[in-house]
């Protein structure tokens, strides 16, 4: 396990938290990472994404427009500000790479979940109404 989250809490709909993860990969600052949640019964969900150089960045639809997700390499942290929180939020979020996609008409990668033999404890989530 490399990453360590932390930010979760209870909050209600329409408020805000940062989520921070911690990263001990030894190449971060070239790997593409991203914040994936998961819901009990559900499949884990990717919800952002961003690569090495914070050059291209991915938004899941249900969360585009309130989310934000950022690097600093320096630090070899990611952070996810979630604004707008809505009750369909609650989740635990986890951060860990995500795989670049290159087409043959294309640089620019699309960032695709990664289906990671680890991870992290992940941080909590609430969001009441």
């Amino acid at each position: 396990v490399q990453s360590v989250e932390s930010g979760g809490g209870l909050v209600q709909a329409g408020g805000s938290l940062k989520l921070t993860c911690t990263d001990s990969d030894t190449y971060f600052s070239v790997n593409s990472k991203g914040w994936y949640r998961l819901v009990p019964g559900k499949q884990r969900e990717l919800v952002a994404a961003i690569t090495g150089n914070s050059g291209v960045i991915k938004y899941a639809d249900s969360v585009k427009g309130r989310f934000t997700i950022s690097r600093d390499n320096s630090r070899k942290t990611v952070y996810l500000q979630m604004d707008s929180l809505k009750t369909e939020d609650t989740a635990i979020y986890f951060c860990n790479d995500v795989l670049e996609e290159y087409s043959t008409t294309s640089t620019t990668p699309n960032l695709v979940p990664w289906d990671a033999p680890s991870w992290g404890q992940g941080t909590q989530v609430t969001v009441s109404s």
